[in-house]
């Protein structure tokens, strides 16, 4: 009899573990999206929760639309623009006509940031939430708590050691009963030898659970590599985008010309500078301290260039690894694409230094490659007898985009 309650409390024992085993594997790789660390990552550059950044507030975001709309947008915004979306069109007018790139998210990790949102948005008063508005409201997509799952764990680890014990106590008492010798108590590497060789099928979970959650964990740690999102160094001179391409609206390719015509973008000689500050000296944050540094570096005393002169030097931010190539002048000359789409609004950056604005990954620009349409083949008499092929292939109505004139092909970006 007692042999009998031995065996089912020790196989109820294996399942109890198997069982905390498994909570802490869903725990960890299957875990609900952290909205906050999601908001923070992917939309605090450009939102708040209760004020105006560079896009709308974000409070009521889920009373001024629909959860579906929402994640589309979240996903790929230029998409709905492109397809004429009412929304999405108006949103595009009133915010200065500035996109927001796609980003890299699923739509349970939408949901959470909207959750977040929606929490956050309750515990401050309203804000200005800009000029954007909706119908359809939604519910808070809560999730598993994981002070649940904590909770739950921590049961049954003590029932697991009760039961241990309990397990301890019957054999003791069968072996009394039957007059069975108790065994020999093992210590230090004996005993866990012991125990490895009593408990293989265990080892053998938590080595397979290892080896998952290992492999996740070490699957995106490997993808983040070489992803410098919102890298921004310190510059020589505090430059600001915001004064001169926003409030002076100069023109991007006054100071970075390469990009109409070259690979290269290419920064702005300091002789450059000197069209505008030969006259004006003084700016509105820094005063002077700034603009006398580019004129040390061109050796220039208000009347005359001396010989003194040395290069100012900048800290390169986009850097794309040698494998892949980009041309400037393709993307913003034949493309059409806005420097906004790569770079973010730099003309509402104030005063800071600038920063990488996209991932430039290649995920990222497959999808724009994929939601991008070529501009002007139907005008263009050089596209006339491809635009027809492809019109026979896709139909006349069909949105012809990058992906479909060759912009997935390898050897486009890899050469």
């Amino acid at each position: 009899m007692l042999g009998k309650v031995f065996e089912s409390l020790s196989s109820a024992k294996s399942y109890l573990v198997l069982l905390f085993l498994s909570l802490f594997l869903v725990n960890t790789v299957f875990a609900q999206p952290d909205g906050a660390a999601l908001f923070k990552d992917k939309c605090t550059q450009c939102h708040a929760i209760n004020d105006v950044v560079i896009g709308p507030a974000l409070k009521d975001v889920d009373k001024r639309h629909s959860e579906e709309w929402l994640i589309k947008w979240t996903k790929n915004s230029q998409a709905l623009v492109k397809a004429g979306d009412p929304a999405a069109v108006k949103l595009f007018n009133d915010w200065k006509k500035v996109v927001m790139p796609a980003q890299s998210v699923t739509d349970d990790e939408v949901k959470a940031i909207l959750a977040y949102i929606k929490v956050e948005g309750s515990k401050a008063p309203k804000g200005p939430v800009g000029p954007i508005g909706g119908d359809v409201a939604v519910t808070e997509n809560k999730g598993t708590s994981p002070w649940t799952l904590i909770t739950v764990i921590l049961v049954l680890a003590l029932i697991a050691m009760a039961l241990g014990r309990v397990k301890a106590g019957l054999q003791h008492a069968m072996r009394e009963k039957e007059g069975i010798p108790h065994p020999v108590v093992l210590e230090g590497a004996e005993a866990r030898k012991n125990w490895i060789r009593s408990n293989k099928k265990l080892i053998a979970a938590i080595l397979l659970i290892g080896f998952v959650v290992g492999s996740y964990k070490g699957w995106y740690a490997l993808a983040d590599i070489g992803i410098a999102q919102d890298y921004q160094p310190e510059q020589p001179i505090k430059f600001s985008h915001k004064i001169h391409a926003g409030e002076d609206k100069i023109a991007c390719v006054y100071c970075h010309s390469g990009a109409e015509k070259s690979r290269h973008a290419g920064i702005p000689s300091a002789n450059l500078c000197m069209n505008c500050h030969n006259y004006i000296k003084e700016g509105p944050k820094y005063g002077d301290a700034e603009i006398k540094k580019i004129y040390a570096a061109l050796d220039w005393n208000g009347t005359e260039y001396g010989k003194n002169t040395k290069p100012i030097q900048w800290t390169k931010i986009h850097n794309l690894p040698d494998l892949a190539y980009f041309n400037h002048a393709q993307h913003v000359t034949v493309g059409k694409i806005a420097c906004q789409t790569c770079h973010g609004p730099v003309e509402e950056y104030g005063y800071d230094e600038m920063k990488q604005f996209a991932p430039l990954t290649m995920g990222w620009c497959i999808d724009c490659h994929r939601t991008t349409e070529v501009p002007g083949m139907k005008d263009n008499g050089y596209y006339t007898e491809f635009h027809k092929k492809l019109a026979a292939k896709y139909g006349n109505e069909a949105k012809l985009t990058v992906d479909k004139i060759g912009g997935l092909e390898c050897a486009r970006c890899h050469y």
